[in-house]
């Protein structure tokens, strides 16, 4: 017999490695929660177990992760996704819980255990461990933070790395520096381009003479030139290089004015009308010997620049229109009473309020001079010359909503782009100050171009079908006033803007070559934030462009603009009742008119409204002079509307609404799930797409040549050959859809609005600070869309019922 050894154990072979086997099917490895970064972004400071407040108390939906401070903003990452895809738009440089550090208004931290609050700025101490941070935005966000279960003292870094480097100290620490010197020095293939910008496709820049040339050409001013004796800004630091001035003017006489004027900033011109009247700016004249003699001599050359030489009309803008601080004070009313403030439990008090902050009287008022300087220019065939101190703030205001209101080349997209580059980019507009990017001086703070654009939003409102773009291009353009990457918003003037780069090339030591040119992007190039999926959310699906067919008393016209048109001939709007000019004089409330139809949706009517209409039948309106001015309008109302010609806002306080969609998108209370404008928008869109389609398939089977653009009105020619293409002909390809949201099959019924639509659209209100829930009070039914609402009790005594 033969004896066999027991085998000895061991763990070498196979036993450690089903143990690790076994460790990683029963615990996988966790994904490191990371921030995505742009090149250049490097993160400053971050912190783990942070709790982002959804709600006003603790809530389950309440979101848990890491908070990041970087150069470029704060960001929050977190494995857990909302309940619902709330976000819709997908900014390419911003995720959606992630907000720009030039975008932070305030940082407020607070320990609810010894009762303090502080707020942050600039290398200052805290000196207690912050138990939350609340982040106050300038796009109207409150973001709120809890540290619950972070380090005290993680906590405490982060809130200092987000208040300090919210405050830059210098124009070159604004992240945009950081990333296309990054990207010049080829570290890496990601992020913005920052070759010579071309201000994205068809959006002239006006930085040369040729955007000029062809502006004179269009516009036919004969009588102007494209003056270069600022090139180099050797007469004035804040005009540009090239800026048009009457042909009677020579460069030398130029030379000579410039000192007198506030700035060195010589008069300038905007645009002329087709019947040879012109808009131009000028500066004060800051030497009083030479102001009667300069008056005269300008006059004299705008004078010879008309073809008829009609007369000249000044409008002192500084005596006229509210200040800078003024509507900076206003805005910030309004920001308390729609996002800090709780709302009242009557709507009364809650209306006054909006009332009391003056910012829609001074939508008002700059809409109501705006009209003034267009009786001029078309009723009186009379030149205009708006005149401010440095006539580089209210006249951009002004001349660009001038603009807007004659020439329909303005409310296209790429006309509106150019509009904004020509009257405030490159007029001077101190867009680093008034916007307040360095933290610097509140002072120097206004809201200038976001007044604009509500005032822009007040005609869609009122027009809906004049214009290309959308209500959400409008607060897209205005939230990429915080994002620090793009040149159009970061700047003083052309000069602040070629010194800075010049500066910043020098302190990197970046070395160019011959003919190139390292800049930052214009926001023009769209690409750069947004896929052309979400790009389409700027189209509007009504628009009545050029040569557009357009319906009315059931037949269907075309719309052309020819030259010289005198469009005021072909516009009209609402009976002179309506109007808000005349009316407003004799104190007659008029219904809400808009493109021919009545209604109160979507306007939110002042204090004490149904008594004003109650007393014009009880009290006889007192009778007024009418003005020229108020004749001109009352004649444009009494005729039908040509959305390509003419437009005049209607100015009475029922006309003016607040714009929702930018004020209170970030309010959970004032959402309206699955309601709001956006539904309407979204049947439009489906029915749009739907035609494009069955144009497509007419022109696949009748040939490319067979008809005409879509859109143009043209009518379809048959081929030689009965419309079919020749044999082996491949198909032409599927045009891309102007439209956002698209229609079904052609032959099913259409789909129900998605889930995810609401009045905020394509905002969401999820992560912000949220008060107590207000449903079922008067005034959460007012922003729900309730066209009545009587008191309190009667509600109450309704939803009980």
């Amino acid at each position: 017999m033969f004896t066999v050894r027991p085998l000895k154990p061991t763990f070498k072979s196979y036993l450690p490695p089903l143990q690790t086997d076994v460790k990683k099917s029963l615990h996988p490895p966790v994904k490191k929660l990371e921030a995505t970064l742009l090149p250049g972004e490097i993160v400053v400071n971050e912190v783990n177990f942070v709790r982002k407040c959804i709600g006003a108390e603790k809530s389950p939906d309440d979101l848990w992760g890491k908070l990041i401070c970087t150069n470029f903003k704060v960001s929050f990452v977190t494995h857990e996704a909302l309940a619902q895809p709330r976000f819709q738009v997908s900014n390419r440089l911003l995720g959606e819980h992630d907000i720009p550090l030039a975008c932070v208004d305030q940082v407020v931290t607070v320990n609810d255990a010894k009762g303090k609050k502080k707020v942050l700025g600039s290398n200052q101490k805290l000196k207690f461990n912050p138990s939350e941070v609340i982040l106050y935005c300038k796009d109207f966000r409150i973001v709120r933070f809890s540290f619950d279960e972070a380090g005290p003292e993680g906590a405490k870094k982060v809130c200092l790395a987000i208040a300090h480097y919210s405050r830059p100290a210098d124009p070159q620490l604004l992240f945009g520096f950081e990333l296309i010197g990054t990207r010049y020095l080829g570290s890496t293939e990601d992020g913005l381009n920052a070759a010579r910008p071309t201000g994205g496709s068809q959006t002239p820049l006006f930085a040369c003479s040729s955007d000029w040339d062809r502006e004179i050409k269009r516009t036919g001013a004969a009588e102007w030139r494209v003056c270069s004796v600022n090139q180099g800004y050797g007469v004035s630091p804040s005009l540009p290089e090239f800026f048009v001035v009457p042909a009677s003017l020579a460069d030398q006489d130029l030379r000579q004015y410039a000192e007198a004027f506030s700035g060195q900033r010589l008069p300038v011109w905007c645009w002329n009308h087709p019947n040879g009247s012109a808009l131009t700016r000028m500066a004060d004249i800051t030497d009083p010997l030479q102001q009667k003699r300069l008056d005269q001599r300008i006059c004299n050359a705008i004078i010879k620049s008309h073809p008829q030489r009609g007369d000249v009309h000044k409008a002192d803008l500084d005596k006229n229109l509210p200040s800078i601080q003024e509507v900076h004070n206003s805005l910030v009313r309004l920001r308390h009473i729609c996002v800090m403030d709780p709302f009242e439990e009557t709507e009364e008090k809650w209306l006054s309020s909006v009332e009391n902050s003056q910012w829609l009287d001074y939508v008002r008022t700059f809409l109501k001079h705006s009209c003034d300087v267009v009786y001029i220019l078309e009723g009186l065939n009379a030149s205009v010359i708006l005149q401010e101190e440095e006539g580089r703030d209210l006249s951009c205001v002004v001349s660009s909503l001038v603009q807007i209101m004659v020439d329909p080349h303005f409310r296209s997209l790429s006309g509106f782009q150019g509009l904004v580059q020509k009257e405030w980019v490159m007029a001077g507009h101190r867009f680093l100050d008034r916007c307040n990017h360095l933290k610097k001086s509140d002072k120097e703070e206004s809201p200038l171009f976001l007044l604009f654009l509500d005032c822009v939003w007040q005609l869609m409102n009122q027009y809906p079908s004049a214009f290309e773009f959308t209500e959400t291009y409008l607060a897209l353009l205005s939230d990429s006033m915080w994002v620090p990457v793009f040149s159009t918003f970061l700047f003083n003037g052309p000069k602040h803007h070629a010194d800075t780069m010049h500066d910043f090339l020098e302190d990197k030591k970046i070395t160019l070559g011959e003919g190139e040119e390292l800049c930052l992007p214009p926001v023009w190039d769209w690409s750069q934030q947004l896929s052309v999926r979400d790009q389409a959310l700027f189209n509007n699906p009504i628009y009545v462009g050029k040569a557009a067919p357009y319906a009315h008393n059931g037949a269907v016209k075309s719309f052309r603009r020819t030259k010289h048109k005198t469009w005021s001939s072909t516009l009209r709007g609402a009976p002179p009742s309506q109007t808000g000019w005349s009316s407003t004089l004799r104190g007659t409330p008029p219904a809400l008119a808009r493109n021919g139809l009545q209604g109160s949706q979507g306007t939110l009517p002042r204090r004490n409204s149904l008594a004003a209409q109650l007393k014009s039948d009880l009290f006889p309106a007192r009778d007024v002079p009418e003005g020229p001015s108020e004749r001109f309008a009352r004649d444009w109302f009494s005729g039908p509307a040509d959305p390509q010609g003419l437009l005049l806002p209607q100015l009475l306080p029922s006309h003016l609404a607040l714009w929702r969609l930018y004020f209170l998108r970030w309010v959970p209370e004032a959402v309206i799930p699955r309601g709001g404008p956006v539904t309407a928008v979204h049947a439009v869109s489906q029915l749009a797409h739907e035609i494009e389609t069955l144009q497509s398939q007419l022109r696949r089977y009748k040939g490319p040549a067979s008809s005409s653009s879509p859109g143009g009105g043209g009518t379809p020619r048959a081929s030689p050959d009965g419309g079919r293409p020749p044999p082996g002909t491949p198909p032409p390809a599927a045009e891309p859809s102007r439209m956002f949201f698209k229609a079904g099959s052609l032959y099913e019924p259409s789909p129900p609005p998605p889930e995810f639509l609401s009045s905020s659209f394509p905002f969401s209100p999820v992560g912000n600070l949220c008060r107590p829930n207000l449903r079922g009070t008067p005034i959460s039914k007012l922003l729900n869309g309730a066209k009545t609402w009587l008191s309190t009790e009667t509600l109450a005594a309704g939803e009980t019922a």
